[in-house]
């Protein structure tokens, strides 16, 4: 008979694609960690074996049998009869490849579910679409798997209604293991569909979302459940790894839980954090050794130092100058940097520049030459950045001074091409007087409060 106390462990944690050796190494201390707490089941996020998005990486034999190779092997240590362990994997049955979640227990691969309901893009590209599927029995408690989007219908949409499926075939709990990336506004989205299926199906839910940054998108982790009577039982703080142990109690009107509850940022302070996670992950994933940021005197440019001090600290963000004749505000960047704990190098391009004009034929008119100090400056910081194995980071949303072809350069990146000018004044403002909780960079006032009334009467600010 099962017990009358389950509990789940939700190991929000940061994958990193095609890393399986450390997934499964942070899936083994979230089991421990479970194990202490004398949990029954911990649940991982949706593909959390390959990292996700795992794009084509997951279509290649040796890595798809590298995958099974480790769930099997995880599969293999629950024998020692600790907590039971659900994690997102790829998986090939019968010749098809699924979006899958396996269940361990025991010493063996007790079942998979296959995601039902797949977005369009690479999932829909890549992943064959599972059945609708009834719960697994874990401890004797009846646990139904759906995974992310599985839950999100929408009226028009010819989805599986997995959670229709699963309470009909007696589930007791619902879990939904996830990646969900970050969008403003989008934990509502993820909270609405998740009242509505509670709501439907009369049955606790626990929504664990994976935290991190892959490439060019941001997981926000933000992880929460719900109790039947939709009341929270639990919430996860969000852009931060997090492994909680909720205990469920049973009693006459089914599974109640109540767990921690963290205020989640939102807003303005979210869409910091989120770039300040995604340029971390960016870094660390990618296995560059810091940042090397191309320094002007303007906002744009005190902020991007900001989020990279924050993202990695001031030993690991080197700040250049690559002065000319249309940058006069080398003192002004020196100034920003300092703020910042970061020492400016100023670097003359007129060098550079003139290598250029002794090939010409005849001199540039103002705007030809000015594209082409924006180009040497492009050039030279990549340069840089190749010498050190850093990320070579450019300040502004328009690369008025470093070349228009810098974010699509190998290993350049911007930070505001899909910001206006007010949110990135809105962003320094609040950058002084709030920092993420796990930022390292200093606090209080570190963007200089004149930069923003000069943002926008700068005709050429960065």
């Amino acid at each position: 008979m099962a017990a009358d106390i389950f509990r789940i462990t939700l190991a929000q944690l940061n994958p990193t694609v095609g890393d399986i050796a450390g997934n499964v190494a942070k899936a083994r201390e979230a089991r421990a960690k479970a194990s202490a707490d004398d949990a029954d089941l911990v649940v991982l996020p949706e593909l959390f074996i390959a990292g996700d998005p795992p794009q084509d990486l997951v279509l290649q034999p040796a890595f798809q049998a590298a995958c099974r190779a480790a769930v099997e092997a995880l599969a293999r240590e629950t024998g020692d009869g600790g907590p039971a362990v659900l994690i997102g994997t790829p998986w090939i049955e019968d010749g098809k490849l699924y979006n899958a979640c396996a269940l361990l227990d025991a010493g063996r691969i007790a079942a998979t579910r296959f995601k039902a309901n797949l977005p369009d893009g690479d999932q829909k590209r890549l992943f064959t679409r599972g059945p609708a599927a009834g719960p697994l029995s874990v401890r004797g408690v009846r646990i139904g798997v759906a995974i992310g989007d599985d839950i999100l219908l929408e009226e028009s949409s010819n989805d599986e209604n997995v959670i229709e499926t699963l309470a009909e075939t007696g589930a007791e709990l619902i879990v939904v293991p996830s990646r969900s990336c970050y969008l403003r506004g989008g934990g509502d989205r993820r909270l609405s569909a998740a009242v509505a299926r509670v709501t439907e199906s009369d049955l606790p839910l626990v929504w664990l979302n994976q935290v991190g940054g892959q490439d060019d998108e941001v997981c926000d982790g933000a992880s929460f459940a719900l109790n039947a009577d939709l009341s929270v039982a639990a919430q996860l703080p969000g852009f931060v790894a997090e492994v909680t142990t909720l205990a469920w109690s049973r009693g006459d009107d089914g599974w109640q839980c109540r767990g921690p509850v963290t205020t989640l940022i939102e807003g303005d302070e979210a869409d910091y954090a989120a770039r300040v996670l995604g340029l971390r992950d960016h870094v660390e994933k990618h296995g560059f050794t810091g940042i090397v940021l191309g320094l002007t005197g303007g906002i744009e440019s005190a902020l991007s130092l900001a989020m990279a001090v924050d993202a990695l600290g001031a030993a690991r963000v080197r700040g250049v100058v690559l002065s000319g004749p249309d940058m006069p505000q080398e003192a002004r960047a020196i100034a920003i940097a300092a703020r910042l704990g970061v020492t400016a190098e100023v670097l003359p391009i007129a060098a550079a520049v003139a290598g250029f004009e002794t090939v010409l034929p005849g001199p540039l008119a103002s705007g030809a030459r000015h594209a082409l100090l924006a180009r040497v400056r492009g050039t030279l910081l990549l340069g840089l950045a190749s010498l050190s194995g850093a990320l070579a980071v450019v300040p502004l949303k328009r690369s008025d001074r470093y070349g228009c072809e810098i974010g699509d350069a190998a290993g350049g990146v911007t930070l505001f091409d899909d910001m206006s000018q007010a949110e990135i004044v809105r962003l320094a403002a609040l950058r002084n007087r709030w920092k993420p909780a796990n930022a390292q960079g200093p606090s209080g006032e570190v963007i200089s409060p004149d930069l923003a009334g000069r943002a926008f009467s700068d005709a050429f600010e960065g």
